[in-house]
């Protein structure tokens, strides 16, 4: 999520900024629209491969835990997770001006991580229902609770794999069109 966020939004504000370095894109022969599709499904396509990096890596930092892969469940997670993360860095990546992105930064990838369940399940915040409640707002949340349910099923308590996969579902969509009409907004500006 992280990694597809970052590969759209970082780059679109420098390619939007005073050089306009998109607009050699925006002359190719398709819609605008399939320009901005275009950034999404290169940014998850980063986003999958680093979670295909980083995979290894857990496994063998967390190698005590009892994993328990199911493999297509874990593929469609990934490919959710970057897809949803790649909408998100479109509508920072058009909503934000080049010059204020690092702060945008700073105030976005903090509370995302922090409420994203990423280091803790979903299900221990029982005690603490109000910030179990402001988490589900964060797409991280459920894409984590996702990977969890993929990896170890039976270790560590998770939400339910298909509220996660359709709450990442409607949020890569909503993000998706409003990154879009933002990318479009700044392209035909």
């Amino acid at each position: 999520v992280l990694t597809s966020l970052q590969s759209t939004a970082l780059p679109l504000v420098i390619e939007f900024s005073f050089t306009r370095e998109i607009e050699d894109r925006l002359l190719a022969p398709l819609p605008t629209s399939m320009v901005a599709v275009e950034k999404i499904v290169f940014a998850a396509l980063r986003g999958v491969l680093a979670g295909v990096v980083m995979f290894p890596i857990g496994w063998v930092v967390l190698g005590s835990l009892n994993f328990e892969v199911q493999p297509l469940e874990l593929a469609a997670f990934l490919v959710l997770g970057a897809l949803t993360g790649s909408c998100l860095g479109l509508v920072l990546g058009t909503l934000v001006p080049p010059n204020r992105i690092s702060v945008m930064f700073a105030l976005v990838l903090t509370p995302l991580l922090f409420t994203g369940a990423a280091m803790y399940p979903w299900a221990a915040l029982d005690s603490l229902r109000w910030f179990q409640i402001v988490t589900l707002f964060n797409p991280l949340t459920y894409m984590s609770e996702g990977i969890r349910a993929a990896l170890i099923p039976n270790v560590v308590p998770h939400m339910n794999a298909a509220v996660a996969a359709t709450a990442l579902t409607v949020a890569m969509i909503l993000a998706g069109a409003l990154g879009i009409r933002g990318f479009l907004r700044r392209a035909l500006d």
